[in-house]
Parts: C-alpha cells; sequence; structure tokens
C-alpha cells in the first residue's frame, strides 16, 4: 500500500530530497492514484455500513444522526478555512526550524477553531431545542473531528514528503475501524448517542498511526501564540474565504432549486447532487499528490512549474472526459442502483452534469498552480464570481425548467469558470499559459468511445466497460496521454518488479 516514496531509503523521502529529484513525478502519480483506490474503498465500506445502520436506527433515529453528523461537517469545513492545503504548501518550501514553527502554530489554531465551531453547534443545538441525546450526540462526534483535524495536520509531514501510500493507510483504517464499531453496536443493539461516538476510537486510530510514522519529523504540542496566529491568518484569509465560498458554492444550487421549484424536482436533482458531491473528491485527491512539487518549483523553477501544471493538465483533462464518459454512459445504471426507477428523470440531470465534472478535474489542477503561486486573492476573486454566476442562473434556469434547468446551469458556470482561472493562470505568468493542443485529441478519443452507445443490445454494465477501454486504447494511440505519465508509470512497474531503470 506504501507509496513508491516510501519504499526507498529514509534520507529519501524527506521533503528537501525527494521533491527536487525526477523520482517525485512518479512517487506523486503513484500516490494519488492509491489515495483514489482507498478513498473508492472507503466510500464502498460506509456505503455498506450506513445500510445496516439505518435499518437499524429506524426512519427517526436515522434522521437525527444524519442531522448531528451534518451538522458537525459544517463546523469542520467551515473552521477548516484551507489551512490543510495552505500547510502542504508552507510544509513544502519552509526550511526544518521554520516548519516546525509553523506545524506548532498550525496545530493550536486548528485545535481552537474546530473547537471553536463544535461549541458554536452543540449551542445551536441547544437553541433549536433538540433532544438531550441529540445535543450530547453531536458533542460527541465534534470530539472526534478535533481528533481527525489534528491527525490531518500531522498527515501532512507524509503528503509533502509524497508517502502518499501510508496516507492511504490511515485514511482506511479510520473507515475500518468506524464498519467495526457501527457493526459491533449493531449487534449489541445500541441506541443512537453511541453510533455519534463511534467518530472518536476511528479518528484516533488513524491519529496514532500518523503519530508513530511522522515521529521524529513534526512537533506534537500546539503553539498558542497570537501573534503567530495573526500572521498565519493574514496570509490565509483571501483563500480562506475561497474555501468558504467553495463549500457555498456546491450546495448553493440545491437550497435555491428547493426555493424556485418543485420538492420532485428537487428530489431528481438531489440524486445526481449526491453522487456528484463523491466523485468530485477525486481530482483534489489526485492533484494534491503534485502540490507539494508545484510549491516547491514556484519558489526555485519556474520553467520547471509551468512544464509540470501543463503535464497535470493534460493529464487530469484525460482522466476527467474518462470519468465523465463513464458517467454518461452509465447513468441509467447508476441512478437505478442508487435511488430505483421512480428517479428516471435523474438519468438525463446526471448526464449533463457529468460535463461539469470534467471541467472540476482540469480546474483543480489549475487552482493548484495558483496557489503555489500564493495567488490567493485571484482565487478568491473567481470564487466570488463563481457562486455570483451560479446563484443567478440556478434562481432563473431552475424556476424556469426545473431540476435540468438547475443542471445546465451548474455545468455552464464550472466551464466557464474553469476558462477563467485558465486565463487567470495565463496572465498571472505567461509561461503557465495552457496549450490546449491535446483537447482535439482527447475529444476524438472520447467522442469515438462514446458512439459505442448508437449500438444497440448493449448492456449498460458492458458498454461502460467496452467504452472505457476503447477510450483508454485511443487516447493512448492518439498520444492524448502525456508521454512522461507513460513514461512514470512504467518505471513505477519495473521499480515494483524490481528491474532497474534502463540507462
Amino acid at each position: 500500500m506504501a507509496s513508491g516514496a516510501d519504499s526507498g531509503p529514509r534520507e529519501q523521502q524527506r521533503a528537501g530530497d525527494l521533491l527536487d529529484t525526477p523520482l517525485a513525478g512518479p512517487a506523486a502519480i503513484q500516490g494519488s492514484a492509491l489515495r483514489v483506490g482507498g478513498y473508492a474503498i472507503g466510500v464502498l465500506l460506509s456505503v455498506g455500513s450506513s445500510a445496516l445502520l439505518f435499518r437499524h436506527l429506524g426512519v427517526a433515529d436515522a434522521g437525527r444522526f444524519v442531522t448531528a453528523l451534518s451538522l458537525v461537517t459544517i463546523a469542520g469545513g467551515l473552521s477548516d478555512l484551507g489551512l490543510t492545503t495552505i500547510a502542504l504548501r508552507e510544509l513544502s518550501v519552509r526550511d526544518q526550524a521554520s516548519r516546525e514553527r509553523f506545524v506548532r502554530s498550525l496545530l493550536g489554531l486548528r485545535t481552537v477553531l474546530t473547537g471553536a465551531g463544535v461549541v458554536s453547534v452543540v449551542m445551536f443545538t441547544l437553541v433549536a431545542g433538540y433532544p438531550r441525546e441529540l445535543v450530547a450526540g453531536t458533542g460527541l462526534a465534534g470530539v472526534g473531528l478535533v481528533i481527525l483535524n489534528i491527525q490531518g495536520t500531522l498527515a501532512t509531514g507524509l503528503m509533502v514528503e509524497l508517502r502518499l501510500g501510508w496516507v492511504t493507510v490511515a485514511e482506511l483504517l479510520r473507515q475500518v475501524v468506524t464498519v467495526i464499531s457501527i457493526v459491533g453496536l449493531v449487534v449489541a443493539g445500541a441506541e443512537l448517542l453511541p453510533f455519534l461516538a463511534v467518530a472518536i476510537p476511528s479518528s484516533f486510530a488513524a491519529l496514532a498511526l500518523t503519530a508513530l510514522l511522522i515521529r521524529g519529523d513534526m512537533p506534537f504540542t500546539p503553539s498558542f501564540d497570537r501573534t503567530e496566529w495573526a500572521t498565519l491568518l493574514r496570509d490565509v484569509l483571501p483563500f480562506a474565504a475561497a474555501s468558504v465560498l467553495g463549500i457555498i458554492y456546491f450546495r448553493v444550487a440545491i437550497v435555491l432549486l428547493s426555493l424556485v421549484s418543485t420538492t420532485k424536482q428537487t428530489g431528481y436533482f438531489s440524486v445526481s447532487f449526491r453522487m456528484l458531491e463523491v466523485l468530485v473528491v477525486i481530482p483534489q485527491l489526485l492533484v494534491s499528490g503534485a502540490f507539494p512539487i508545484f510549491s516547491r518549483a514556484a519558489r526555485d523553477d519556474h520553467a520547471r512549474l509551468a512544464y509540470g501544471v501543463q503535464r497535470t493538465f493534460e493529464a487530469s483533462l484525460v482522466l476527467g472526459v474518462g470519468v465523465g464518459l463513464a458517467l454518461i454512459l452509465g447513468a441509467p445504471l447508476a441512478i437505478e442502483v442508487i435511488a430505483g426507477p421512480d428517479f428516471d428523470p435523474s438519468i438525463g440531470i446526471l448526464r449533463i452534469q457529468a460535463i461539469a465534472l470534467i471541467a472540476v478535474f482540469v480546474n483543480v489542477a489549475w487552482v493548484y498552480a495558483l496557489l503555489s503561486l500564493r495567488r490567493n486573492r485571484e482565487i478568491l476573486l473567481l470564487s466570488l464570481l463563481g457562486v455570483t454566476l451560479n446563484v443567478a442562473s440556478v434562481a432563473i434556469f431552475g424556476s424556469l425548467y426545473g431540476a435540468r434547468g438547475a443542471a445546465w446551469a451548474t455545468t455552464i458556470v464550472d466551464v466557464v469558470q474553469t476558462a477563467l482561472v485558465g486565463v487567470c493562470l495565463a496572465r498571472v505568468n505567461p509561461m503557465l499559459r495552457p496549450s490546449l493542443a491535446v483537447l482535439p485529441r482527447v475529444a476524438l478519443a472520447g467522442l469515438a468511445a462514446g458512439a459505442l452507445a448508437l449500438v444497440p443490445g448493449i448492456p449498460t454494465a458492458a458498454l461502460v466497460a467496452l467504452a472505457g477501454a476503447t477510450y483508454i486504447a485511443l487516447a493512448v494511440l492518439l498520444r492524448a496521454v502525456p508521454e512522461e505519465t507513460i513514461a512514470d508509470v512504467r518505471s513505477l512497474m519495473r521499480r515494483r518488479a524490481g528491474n532497474p531503470p534502463p540507462p
């Protein structure tokens, strides 16, 4: 499960050694692939345990369970302020002494911010008159969140050294402990409160493993120096605001649609929304593996940064079109499995939003490039513009055309915003102007593979598999996949097989 960076000598794993070497690219590719695979396993585990949990709790307690977790999730999202991403950038460019001071300040600040967020949502449950059990359960789930955020801060030490395999192991360990705990509580016939406390042992398990892996490399003692906090917050404030807007941006569509359209239309849209909510994490996991390399290159070598950003854009575009194609062709099966025949209108909505998902793959690559250059204000302005366009377009088209109108509105805004991010990147540094030469080749591969849908009688699952294989083959033959990426993958396969690379 460990990444390529995990398998070499310890001194080669350190950021100062690895990020500046040719091994950085292959390590980032393998580590990112492992994180996506681990995420997929985690999703499957969550689906299975959730089915068991909901059947055990029943409708009323299941609703209370989701309410408590939703409140804690909101607290976590709003209190994060993008600090985890900023930590990756800073640890990639600081010396050892400065890194230790930064991590100690970050540990203290995140603990206080998360604690304040948890207290706020617990106070909300009290003011809202929620049952005592739900109030206590929200507090317990909040404790788990505090532990998880500490673990996430320490895990940046692994991520910046590209030891992404171990990051994946820690994430999976948390999921496994969660599932085992839920199954055990169901067998024991437990009521609601213990289920909300499951986040505590699962987060602690991930924290213990992470602490073991980074001992001696990362400080464990938080700093509560308000002067250092103020300096840190001034630096991250624009990106923090952009992160909050990102949370709002993704969820504002369904809230607006519920206000301007019917309950049924909102229901159709919500199924597609939930699926997209799971899938948009994939490009973030993929590109975050390359972010420490971006950050080091942004400090030392803009030519290397331009090279890395272009290769990452091309790979993200190829992957995004592949995932989007699978979603378009597999939408009938996906909706049938997730929601059932009553939600057939959601098939068309999911196909529309698959286009938006392609744009998100590209958007994430370019935004991380801007962030590596510390262009936080540009990211904030683009986020503000995106939220404004999203609100206006969904309000108009959602009221006129229901769920399909909202789907087209969000998709168009995503594509426009991605284009604007590319323009902004080119204006910030002409060396980073994206080359779109690969776009026709990717489009040709996608259209040719998608044309298989015109062949009658192919079952949906078989169609997705056949089209996926065709798309991959054509993308390679047309040289849409960056040659460097193929070379890196081959290098990884040789190293895994124990064969040295050719001279």
